[in-house]
């Protein structure tokens, strides 16, 4: 956790502690699976978001032992807590980047932006910025990012692209701290 230091204060002991017995009571066999982390957040395998929880899912699984132990669940939870924007930024790519070759192609970024909007239907009340449809996004991220025009991102030009537009940043860093989806997810599910 040392990479990450920056004006915020490490995990001490009395935190991973309570993480721990967080873990261990979401987790008891000491080992968060795919299924699991999808029905923590509301999703099942037949929407849309579930794309993008997979792809958030194998980020995580940094062994990729198909399951997110204690270790990888701190390490989560210091980038969504503590993280710098690189890192997050960084993180962003790996989870858009379903087929892990270093680039971006604008289906994949269609495909996540696509389940992102799944997840926050209505996010743009309080923006006052019309809706754009994912295809609309993907090709204004792409007219603006893609330096060289190869027709693909590179993570160079993913995290410049972003630190130097704000609407690009916050089309691509994603929100790494979806509690609100789960609550949303609740309200829906006890609604039906």
């Amino acid at each position: 956790m040392g990479q990450f230091q920056s004006d915020h204060r490490e995990v001490d002991i009395a935190e991973l502690q309570e993480l721990y017995k967080t873990f261990v009571v979401e987790c008891p066999s000491g080992a968060l699976f795919l299924h699991e982390f999808k029905r923590f957040f509301g999703v099942t395998d037949t929407t849309e978001e579930s794309l993008y929880m997979d792809n958030m899912f194998r980020t995580f699984d940094t062994n990729e032992d198909n399951t997110i132990d204690f270790l990888e669940y701190v390490a989560a939870l210091n980038l969504v807590l503590r993280g710098k924007l690189e890192h997050k930024l960084r993180w962003s790519f790996k989870v858009y980047d379903k087929d892990g070759n270093g680039c971006l192609e604008r289906e994949e970024l269609r495909q996540i932006i696509a389940a992102i909007y799944s997840i926050k239907t209505g996010a743009t009340a309080k923006d006052e910025t019309p809706l754009l449809t994912p295809d609309e996004v993907c090709e204004r991220i792409f007219e603006l990012v893609d330096e060289n025009g190869d027709g693909q991102l590179s993570l160079e030009e993913f995290i410049k692209g972003a630190q130097k537009d704000q609407w690009v940043m916050k089309m691509l860093k994603l929100n790494v701290n979806p509690s609100g989806w789960v609550i949303d997810n609740r309200r829906k599910r006890a609604s039906l």
